[in-house]
């Protein structure tokens, strides 16, 4: 019996030194095929894509250390492009659960019909590329999608009644594409949606109503389409929506004092649409709200008589209305408000020509063509509160904070940049900064101890760099923080074991080299 016993426990360690030695034959096979299909590649990432264990050292690659089979397949580089095709070999990926295939550019054709093999796949992210066609009905197969997004490709046609049935989807963003037609009415079974994204397309008819009853809704974005109708009162009941967009449609009709529900409400757009009235009083109660647009409707009036209206209110547009002289209530009149918001207008050159006027207070230059370096520019405006230089070509980073640099600085994004080099401890500087966004750039170097300074912070994003170390100790005093990311960067070491870094959800650290400690797995002791 003992020999019978000894021989099962050697066959038992075969068996899982096996599993652990490398990655599943099927899978390297068919992450073959899907470089085979690329016929040019300037990010580097395929040039990984060498030896036989494609769980050690491919990049984008994860796999599952006892099975060996690849469960994560992430590809995605501000810069850099991928020419090809979308393999239907990537089907044979049985155990995938999240598909990346996003900033490529000129990945064509369609989306094949084997994706819907992948049924233990939550996440499918195939954003910026060239895909085209329509989107597959078949992906209703995808029963445990959590997140799916199809962003900024040339797809066409109506929307797959078929998603509706995926009832698990917390995200959906079909924007930056070509669809037309109605929303499905099979959508109303999409109960758990966080977010819903279809703006930039050519979709028409009425907005839903029943998307009120999404009461999880933080981001609702449909405009720069054809909606038309009046707002459904429903959508006013959203009470944890964040961000509301519906401008540039066709929408007509007034605004109702059911407004005053959105309480969460950050940022709302009603802008390019044929609203009319007068906007009600019960917009006051919006006591979150920084960015509100409200342009090129034909509204006549704003509440008046309320001295500490919209108190978190950083960046308001409302021209090209019928507003007449001497009814702008003192609530906005006495703001002395200064804003820029030229968003997606296609502008080129360096930030720095924007620097002149130092009385500015909201800046928006996100989703152009800027390129450069911001070095000085923050030092000329002494009253700037938020900045956006989002989505553009910046290249370097402001190599010093100094202590006078915009001293009122509240909000500062800079992702979706090529931003290279560390980040310096002298931004601990921007003493007032409530939300940083330095996310889907090149940053490397270490995470400065400095930062932890920063206490009026409550959103931090620093996902998708190059960061190594660990989260700096000193972090723990960031009390004040709602929202981290660190997702994708190369950090190891244990996460502040101090509220509020140990019961933040665990996909705010995924993606690291061996980040560990509440929420991830306990730290291993020596």
């Amino acid at each position: 019996m003992n020999f019978i016993a000894l021989f099962l426990s050697i066959s038992l360690f075969s068996l899982i030194s096996g599993a652990m030695a490398g990655c599943s034959v099927t899978d390297r096979a068919a992450l073959l095929d899907f470089k085979a299909s690329i016929v040019r590649d300037t990010t580097g990432i395929l040039s990984s894509w060498v030896g036989t264990d494609c769980c050690d050292g491919w990049e984008g690659v994860d796999c599952n250390p006892q099975t060996g089979r690849v469960t994560s397949l992430q590809l995605e580089r501000p810069h850099g492009v991928m020419k090809g095709t979308l393999s239907s070999s990537l089907g044979n990926l049985k155990f995938l659960q999240v598909l990346v295939v996003s900033g490529m550019k000129q990945i064509t054709g369609t989306i094949p019909d084997s994706l819907s093999n992948l049924v233990h796949l939550t996440q499918l992210y195939l954003e910026d590329n060239m895909l085209q066609g329509r989107i597959p009905s078949n992906l209703s197969q995808l029963r445990s999608l959590m997140a799916l997004s199809l962003n900024g490709n040339n797809f066409t046609g109506e929307l797959p009644p078929q998603i509706g049935f995926i009832s698990g989807l917390t995200q959906i963003n079909f924007g930056r594409n070509r669809l037309v037609g109605a929303v499905p009415v099979t959508y109303r079974n999409l109960m758990k949606l966080q977010a819903l994204d279809l703006s930039n397309n050519q979709f028409s008819g009425g907005i839903p109503s029943f998307l009120g009853k999404f009461q999880n809704l933080t981001l609702l974005d449909l405009s720069n389409n054809r909606f038309t109708g009046e707002i459904p009162v429903s959508i006013w009941g959203l009470s944890n929506l964040l961000d509301l967009y519906l401008c540039n449609n066709m929408l007509v009709g007034q605004v109702p004092s059911e407004i005053g529900n959105l309480r969460s409400l950050n940022s709302l757009s009603l802008s390019g649409n044929l609203l009319t009235g007068i906007i009600p009083d019960s917009i006051v109660k919006l006591q979150k709200l920084w960015y509100l647009n409200l342009s090129n409707n034909a509204f006549m009036g704003l509440p008046s008589g309320v001295e500490n209206g919209l108190p978190s209110l950083l960046s308001i547009d409302l021209s090209y209305n019928k507003f007449q002289l001497g009814i702008i209530p003192n609530w906005i009149r006495n703001r002395e408000m200064r804003d820029v918001h030229l968003a997606g207008c296609g502008i080129k050159g360096s930030p720095q020509a924007f620097a002149k006027p130092e009385a500015l207070n909201s800046l928006n230059l996100s989703s152009n063509f800027l390129t450069g370096e911001i070095n000085g520019f923050l030092t000329n405006m002494t009253n700037l509160v938020s900045l956006d230089l989002s989505k553009n070509r910046i290249t370097s980073f402001i190599s010093q904070f100094g202590k006078q640099t915009s001293p009122n600085l509240k909000w500062l994004d800079l992702s979706n940049n090529g931003m290279s080099g560390q980040i310096p401890s002298s931004i601990s500087n921007l003493t007032g900064l409530k939300r940083l966004d330095l996310s889907r750039n090149q940053i490397k170097g270490i995470i400065p101890n400095s930062m932890g300074q920063m206490a009026s912070l409550v959103w931090l994003d620093l996902s998708h760099n190059q960061l190594l170390g660990k989260i700096p100790e000193t972090f723990a005093g960031l009390s004040k923080l709602g929202h981290v990311n660190f997702r994708v960067n190369k950090l190891c070491g244990e996460i502040p074991q101090k509220r509020p870094f140990n019961v933040f959800k665990a996909v705010a650290y995924a993606h690291n080299l061996c980040l560990c400690g509440n929420p991830m797995p306990p730290c291993k002791r020596l």
